[in-house]
């Protein structure tokens, strides 16, 4: 599932929008349900850009979707392969830390290699109430 998961992350990125950062995001996020949702990176003029993790989060919250298991991301400037994990911004940590729970999963590629981290990995001190 991980590596099926990577792989339309990939097909999510071919549809990012970076004309500025040329840096193109793609992410596959799983319901616990078994749906997936794709999101990709689009970059605007100011300061509403938006990335590929919450793209994907939005599009399935707008459609109902609540209980989430995990999300694959990869990404690579513009003309090149991802080869190196990519890993979410702080604010996007911050703003999946909202709708998972302790079991939900980041899924990345590094070299071939699938890795995976917690939420406690990635945004161990999260602002929470």
């Amino acid at each position: 599932m991980f590596n099926e998961d990577i792989e339309i992350a990939k097909k999510a990125r071919l549809n990012a929008h970076s004309p500025y950062g040329k840096y193109f995001v793609g992410a596959c996020l799983r319901c616990k349900d078994g749906s997936v949702y794709m999101g990709c990176n689009i970059e605007n003029h100011g300061i509403q850009s938006i990335c590929a993790e919450r793209t994907a989060f939005v599009k399935a919250i707008s459609e109902g979707k609540k209980e989430f298991e995990s999300i694959a991301v990869v990404g690579a400037p513009m003309g090149e392969e991802p080869s190196t994990k990519c890993l979410p911004c702080g604010y996007c940590r911050q703003f999946m830390s909202e709708f998972i729970d302790e079991d939900f999963k980041f899924i990345l590629e590094d070299n071939g290699e699938i890795v995976t981290y917690s939420l406690d990995d990635l945004l161990p001190n999260r602002f929470d109430f």
